[in-house]
């Protein structure tokens, strides 16, 4: 596209007048006005090209549409504020690419508000972080108002469909503080991270729900067979009563692993701190053995010695064993992933760090909406199957065979 003389003259002039940095980037410089010239050039390209013909030209008489003035629109740039003249045509019908109607910024300026929200920055941090970097005046409501069109973007993802099969799907919550209804309530954050058969990691979905329950749990899963899920393989849980059973219920094929973690971290609330590091050692004899065989037996000898003083913890595990013992049926590279929802957890530690600034969240969507920007953040990352993955895919296919459905 070639500059029309207007803007030619235009920038010529500043140009002479062109002494300091000021002159260049500041206000009204240079680059702005340039900006300015071009931008209101190719909006009146795509006038001429939306009525079909140039300006002044006698194909407009009796076309039935025509030019009709310009309206004044404020624009948000990487340099600041802009004002443009909008053309706009008699039948009001012209819609302008370069700027949509209810857009309000030109450029990347919408990345560089998104990316500062996704890393936890809070709206007038936002602020203070465009005019001190990069000059740019802006309003909270316009950071709020680009912010707002993640919504959008999170409802699309949710329903996203999925892969019909993941090898190990990590079911894990995180709790915040939320707004509700005149009420501060603790909520948790259900997060579901898949490994497809590629080895790679996904998140699959983040709903919030006052509390977590199995129920909420049957209804992601739910969720999950809806957009596509046909067979997990693995689920990897935390000790939630009832949790297996709800999984089971979908997926009766899925082997269930509790985190031993977990478990570890809620029995050692029931023992006396003076008992705890002996305990721990005891314990190690049973979750660090190399058979089921001898883990079984270690929690005999476990029972022997610590039940009488802590009959809640040792029934614990005597409870939980069928989901707490699956692991042992695998070799060490795939025990070594699905013993615990580290993996899970991993994601939550990264949530963590972008939410701190957060004491409360005035809603859920809010919650969800940095949540999700986390996300993307955090994708970016996961661009390579996990380590030792063609070793660990090759065992996995001798113990699901046809389930695992690999194409070779």
């Amino acid at each position: 596209m070639k500059l029309t003389p207007k803007v030619i003259q235009k920038l010529e002039h500043d140009l002479e007048h062109c002494k300091t940095a000021q002159d260049l980037l500041g206000k009204n410089g240079v680059i702005k006005n340039l900006i300015k010239g071009l931008s209101e050039q190719i909006l009146d390209a795509e006038l001429t090209h939306h009525l079909g013909y140039e300006k002044y030209d006698p194909k407009g008489k009796n076309s039935g549409n025509s030019r009709n003035g310009s309206s004044a629109k404020t624009v948000q740039t990487d340099f600041g504020e802009l004002q443009l003249d909008i053309p706009r045509d008699r039948k009001g019908a012209f819609e302008p690419a370069l700027i949509p109607r209810h857009q309000r910024q030109l450029g990347k300026i919408s990345a560089i508000i998104l990316s500062l929200y996704a890393k936890g920055l809070t709206t007038r941090d936002i602020q203070e972080h465009l005019t001190e970097l990069y000059g740019l005046e802006t309003s909270p409501t316009f950071i709020s108002t680009v912010t707002e069109r993640v919504r959008q973007d999170v409802i699309e993802w949710q329903a996203r469909p999925l892969d019909s099969v993941y090898v190990i799907v990590y079911l894990d919550a995180i709790y915040y503080k939320i707004r509700d209804a005149g009420q501060i309530l603790s909520k948790a954050a259900y997060t579901c991270l898949g490994i497809n058969r590629e080895g790679h990691k996904d998140l699959l979905g983040l709903w919030v729900d006052q509390a977590e329950g199995a129920n909420f749990w049957l209804s992601v899963l739910t969720d999950l067979k809806n957009r596509g899920v046909t067979d997990i393989l693995i689920a990897c849980v935390d000790g939630l009563k009832g949790f297996p059973e709800a999984i089971q219920t979908l997926f009766p094929g899925t082997e269930v692993q509790q985190c031993i973690i977990h478990q570890i971290r809620n029995s050692l609330r029931y023992v006396a701190a003076k008992n705890q590091q002996e305990f721990i050692h005891d314990l190690k004899t049973v979750y660090q053995s190399p058979t089921q065989e001898n883990a079984e037996l270690q929690l005999q000898q476990l029972a022997q010695k610590w039940e009488n003083r802590y009959p809640i913890v040792i029934k614990s595990w005597q409870n939980n064993w069928p989901n707490l013992a699956t692991y042992f049926k695998y070799p060490p590279e795939i025990r070594h992933l699905i013993y615990t929802t580290n993996m899970v957890e991993g994601v939550h530690r990264q949530f963590r760090k972008v939410t701190k600034t957060k004491a409360i969240f005035p809603h859920d969507e809010a919650l969800l909406k940095m949540l999700y920007l986390a996300y993307l953040d955090i994708h970016k990352k996961w661009t390579r199957p996990l380590h030792n993955w063609a070793v660990i895919v090759s065992q996995l296919s001798l113990f699901f065979g046809e389930r695992l459905n690999l194409k070779i």
